[in-house]
């Protein structure tokens, strides 16, 4: 008995350091965590404890209104939009994004220089959301002179389709010829063939005019036929007489002119480098000479990729010029470890690459791509520099998601930070569900 009491005495003796120790730890580890603990307990809880709380009062913060603020959420049609929106945005560019990388990462397996391939594509993550902003809310500017987008466009547009030579050139009032604004004009009085017409425009900058063109000079008149000159209205020096072929005055050479009779076009002519023109073929009769709208048509400008129905897919497409060198690299990544025993054993049993790519490359993937697509989900639920420097201030509203509504509610006008405060619970409770997801992933691939 004696000797078991000694043992046990022992036993203590030899525990009392260990837990010493051990106690030393733990007061050591708690020295190092805390200050840790303050700044996550500073940036990160208090600021949803206190979110909470002020989603729960007014405007100004003194009247309690309970869940008033997110009731209004779903009654106020612009926070409405902006849902719609971020819903968009979770459903596209997650998706796009975790194709487009996977893609890009099976591809850099079979072409040279695939590192070179890699950094060019990863570059843009370098890049700050502000300064990718402003980088595409120039290119999708709507002037083609500054939008490069818009530029690309109209030298495709262009190259298939004429542009009207003369989209500002318009008739003097009272001097034979009646139109609105951008045509088409037509002669107030008729002509029969044999007799002759001419047609005087203005709004045409000298130096606008074709290489070509020469002093304005009208065709002899033909028999069966209707000659006339088309011609800019208007001297250097603004000398000469309105409705008059006076010295320096140039012909408008490549404009379209036709002979209308009953309705129906008769006979067409193009103005010659001296404006001169002749309209043949004509039976007996009256005839109206115009000038059609074609002449005066607008040149084609591009896109407007910010107006209302594209600012958001064009938001997305900046996003996914940003991202895709993040998806690529990590689902490369993943590929990288994927065993290449089961790969070639496929290509010995004669499997396509495509079958390959289908039924063994994406299946052994499937871990990964889900942390991505998560990943990104996460991230796009926050997503809040681009939307609010892309879109221009008309049709931010039309571009709006939860986080720029939240800010803009707040901050940017609204001055309602209790509808504000609702608004980031909201999202707190839409992206806590994605990151205990990914926490509990990450987890289950550890153990």
């Amino acid at each position: 008995m004696a000797d078991t009491a000694t043992a046990t005495l022992s036993a203590r003796a030899a525990a009392d350091p260990r837990r010493r120790a051990l106690r030393r730890k733990r007061r050591l580890a708690v020295v190092f965590v805390l200050p840790a603990l303050l700044l996550l307990g500073a940036l990160v809880v208090y600021p949803v404890v206190f979110s909470v709380g002020r989603s729960l009062f007014d405007a100004g913060g003194d009247r309690f209104v309970g869940a008033g603020n997110y009731a209004a959420i779903v009654r106020d049609p612009a926070t409405l939009k902006a849902i719609r929106n971020s819903t968009l945005w979770v459903v596209v560019a997650p998706t796009l994004l975790t194709g487009l990388g996977l893609l890009l990462a099976v591809l850099t397996e079979k072409v040279r220089w695939a590192t070179a391939f890699k950094l060019v594509l990863f570059l843009p993550m370098a890049v700050s959301f502000l300064a990718a902003g402003i980088i595409f809310r120039l290119a999708y500017e709507q002037n083609p002179d500054r939008g490069v987008l818009n530029a690309a466009v109209v030298a495709v547009h262009d190259a298939f389709h004429d542009s009207a030579a003369y989209p500002t050139a318009r008739a003097r009032e009272h001097h034979g010829l009646a139109g609105g604004p951008g045509g088409p004009y037509s002669t107030e009085r008729t002509v029969r063939p044999g007799g002759s017409v001419s047609l005087g425009l203005v709004g045409v900058a000298p130096e606008a005019l074709p290489a070509g063109a020469r002093a304005a000079a009208a065709p002899a008149p033909g028999a069966g036929s209707i000659t006339g000159l088309v011609y800019l209205d208007f001297a250097p020096g603004g000398a000469g007489t309105p409705g008059t072929v006076d010295p320096g005055e140039k012909g408008l050479p490549g404009m379209t002119v036709e002979a209308v009779r009953d309705g129906r076009v008769a006979a067409t002519a193009t103005a010659a480098e001296d404006g001169s023109f002749r309209l043949t073929g004509l039976a007996d009769g009256e005839y109206t000479v115009r000038l059609p709208a074609a002449n005066f048509a607008a040149p084609y400008r591009g896109v407007d990729w910010l107006g209302p129905a594209l600012v958001t897919p064009a938001i997305i497409g900046a996003y996914l010029w940003v991202w895709t060198g993040f998806a690529m690299v990590l689902i490369g990544a993943g590929l990288s470890a994927i065993p290449r025993d089961a790969l070639e054993a496929a290509r010995m049993d004669g499997a396509s690459e495509a079958q390959i790519f289908r039924k063994i490359t994406v299946p052994l993937l499937a871990p990964v791509l889900t942390v991505v697509f998560v990943t990104l989900v996460i991230n796009v639920m926050k997503v809040f520099d681009l939307v609010y420097i892309i879109a221009p201030g008309p049709v931010q509203e039309e571009a709006n998601v939860l986080a720029t509504r939240m800010w803009l509610v707040s901050f940017g006008g609204g001055n309602d930070q209790g509808l504000g405060s609702a608004l980031s619970v909201v999202l707190l409770l839409l992206v806590v569900p994605a990151m205990v997801f990914n926490i509990r992933r990450f987890r289950r691939s550890g153990a």
